[in-house]
């Protein structure tokens, strides 16, 4: 029904729901036996990433990358596309374009999650939410020119106060008005901020591009308190065509959660996945 994936970081990150991998290989030969198709990519730097041998990896276990993440560039350096010093605004907006250019190697999307920043002393949110419409207006059009789409992403209020909620997502997108610039919607950041998940899907609509699965706590499927159920039969109501993408917490480890996410998809969706 929907093609699966496991987030894995190419480096070393202290974003936890990332899972950082010594022996790459060793994980999409996993991913692979198990079932999955794809493996997102959370990547700091692009500039690190050594591109020949993870494009013949992923060849050698048929795998495809469906989003690439950006929000480590915000957790280990601090790069904001809402920050109040313009120099550090123009870093980031220039590391989310080495990300576009990452991206293209496989026709990935790119989210725009934590790189957008908190709301720093003295910036209002109209500031900062001009600061971002700004960044991704800027970005559309070179994205499109690459191929890659631009995935906005609610976050809960834990981790950002810019952005919230799917509905506030998407007057941004709305506001915009770009074809490839649309919403991800992540179950667990949804769980913690939107009064109904189903809902949330349904106000992205033909504009959700990308969905992360994890449960309650941020675990694997199946180890927390959601019912998937009504929220995969929302996904088929909006004609959702896309990935399903698992960002979860690597607990107990990395191997039982990657398992624990097969193994759910394989009983949620009634087959293995698709």
């Amino acid at each position: 029904m929907f093609p699966l994936a496991f987030v894995l970081s190419w480096q070393p990150t202290r974003f936890e729901a990332a899972a950082a991998v010594e022996d790459l290989e060793r994980a999409l030969e996993q991913l692979r036996g198990l079932g999955y198709q794809g493996v997102e990519l959370a990547v700091r730097d692009p500039a690190a990433v050594p591109v020949g041998r993870l494009r013949a990896l992923l060849a050698r276990y048929d795998l495809r990358v469906p989003a690439i993440g950006t929000g480590q560039a915000w957790v280990e350096e601090g790069l904001s596309l809402t920050h109040p010093d313009s120099a550090v605004r123009r870093a980031a907006l220039a590391r989310v374009e080495a990300h576009l250019d990452l991206a293209a190697e496989w026709g990935a999307q790119v989210i725009i999650g934590l790189i957008r920043g908190r709301r720093m002393a003295g910036v209002e949110a109209e500031r900062a939410r001009g600061w971002l419409m700004e960044a991704l207006e800027h970005l559309a059009p070179r994205a499109a020119a690459r191929g890659v789409r631009l995935a906005l992403e609610p976050l809960n209020r834990r981790e950002t106060d810019l952005l919230n909620t799917v509905a506030e997502v998407r007057a941004l997108v709305e506001a915009v008005s770009h074809p490839n610039v649309g919403v991800l919607v992540d179950t667990f950041h949804a769980f913690l901020e939107e009064p109904s998940i189903e809902r949330a899907l349904e106000e992205a609509g033909d504009r959700l591009f990308h969905v992360h699965i994890a449960d309650s706590n941020r675990r694997a499927p199946g180890w927390g308190e959601l019912d998937f159920r009504p929220i995969l039969k929302a996904l088929e109501r909006i004609g959702y065509r896309g990935w399903l993408s698992a960002e979860v917490i690597p607990s107990p480890t990395l191997e039982a959660a990657m398992a624990q996410v097969a193994r759910w998809a394989r009983e949620a969706l009634g087959a293995p996945p698709a």
